[in-house]
């Protein structure tokens, strides 16, 4: 095996570990959006070290939105909570997913949530 295929398995397993700890967290919800199927752990800040604030438990739809997916105006307006967490990988990770999408009222969410000031003026220039 390669050092790149040993340190990613390792990775995968320790970003899994988190599963439990998140599932009692979310009340086994996505993050995002509320949903209860196809859960899993998402990886917020790939490059960093992992931990319980930079992972999230979402649904398959919301990793999708995650990975870049364009969404529907429906599972987009279903992320507006998810901006007034406190936890990096759910806020954070909301707010970039809405701000591709240009909506005005996604901006105006961004704007008016309470991620860091300059994860905002990264995402609204």
């Amino acid at each position: 095996m390669s050092k790149g295929y040993t340190t990613n398995r390792d990775r995968q397993e320790l970003v899994g570990s988190f599963g439990k700890t998140l599932g009692k967290r979310a009340a086994f919800r996505c993050e995002w959006c509320g949903e209860t199927g196809d859960l899993r752990v998402w990886d917020y800040r790939p490059k960093a070290e992992p931990t319980a604030e930079t992972v999230a438990l979402l649904c398959g739809a919301c990793r999708e939105l995650a990975e870049g997916k364009k969404g529907d105006e429906k599972r987009l307006h279903s992320l507006r909570n998810a901006l007034w967490s406190d936890i990096p990988a759910i806020s954070e990770g909301a707010a970039r997913v809405l701000a591709r999408c240009r909506a005005p009222w996604a901006r105006e969410a961004i704007e008016e949530s309470l991620i860091d000031e300059a994860v905002k003026r990264e995402l609204l220039g």
